[in-house]
């Protein structure tokens, strides 16, 4: 649905987007993160044909998304994570004047959205908060039947139950063979909904994968509790950042080397073993602390 190949955006002498690749397959939700200034809404408006590429070539639907940019909306749904809208207009009024632009209007799904996103459509747009207004934009764009949603920080201003209805509103739209490009911040989010992941940093890919491919290049935290005091831990390879927690003795592993780790760490009597993977917002620091 999505291919980004090499491309490169410039603003005079600024590079915002230096020589990225990304796809985007029918049915997945790919999940774009990256700190503010990092690349992503710069990515995501040559995608919607807003700004051309310096060079490079970007296709939705396998067209240019460039040149083909009035026949690629007709096709999908965008929520930027700041909506404005008409002031005089009400939310249920945007709402189908949205819809109606693509010809066709499935008001029970409409009258569920809203719904489920407990909006009330009968105020005007002016006095909605950021959440109702980002509801609006939500409830126009699952209800449009896009085949593509290109969501920009969207549950921006939402509450934590409001988010929880978006994610089964995201994850309706995949099982349906819908595709969604996600950025978001909210970690606990991306890593529920996301079957990839990419990670942009001063304008590059950092890393692309699934979330067990990149923990796979991560370490474990290992926290355990034995009979004796472990040792000779520090000199293990593969062991990292070793620290006593009470009874606990806690540290990182490289996975690669679980197993000679383990086979050491037994033989001190192992009464109480915790392991965890790092979460997705470890691997997010983990990338950026390298580059300060």
């Amino acid at each position: 649905m999505i291919e980004i190949n090499n491309v490169t955006k410039n603003f005079g002498s600024f590079t915002a987007l230096n020589d990225i690749n990304l796809k985007l397959a029918q049915g997945e939700v790919f999940a774009y993160i990256g700190p503010n200034g990092a690349g992503k809404s710069t990515t995501i408006r040559v995608l919607l044909g807003i700004l051309q590429a310096t060079k490079g070539q970007a296709k939705v639907f396998g067209m240019d998304a460039w040149k083909d940019a009035v026949e690629i909306h007709k096709r999908i749904a965008y929520v930027p994570g700041d909506v404005n809208l008409w002031p005089n207009l009400t939310g249920g009024e945007v709402i189908d004047l949205f819809v109606n632009l693509r010809g066709r209007h499935d008001n029970v799904l409409r009258q569920r959205l809203i719904k489920d996103f407990n909006l009330d459509p009968t105020k005007k747009c002016r006095t909605y908060s950021k959440g109702n207004r980002q509801k609006v934009a939500l409830v126009a764009a699952f209800a449009s039947g896009a085949d593509l949603f290109i969501l920009d920080e969207p549950t921006s201003g939402l509450d934590p139950l409001m988010e929880q209805v978006f994610q089964d509103c995201v994850l309706e739209q995949k099982n349906k063979g819908k595709g969604v490009f996600l950025s978001s911040h909210i970690m606990s989010e991306v890593e529920r909904l996301c079957d990839r992941v990419g990670i942009i940093r001063d304008g590059q890919i950092v890393q692309v994968g699934t979330l067990e491919e990149l923990r796979h290049l991560t370490r474990y935290v290992m926290k355990v509790a034995t009979e004796r005091a472990i040792e000779g831990l520090d000199s293990l390879p593969g062991v990292f950042d070793v620290a006593q927690d009470g009874d606990y003795t806690t540290f990182n592993i490289d996975t690669r080397q679980t197993g000679a780790i383990l086979h050491h760490v037994s033989q001190f009597g192992v009464k109480k073993m915790e392991s965890a993977p790092p979460s997705l917002e470890d691997l997010f620091m983990q990338h950026y602390s390298k580059a300060n």
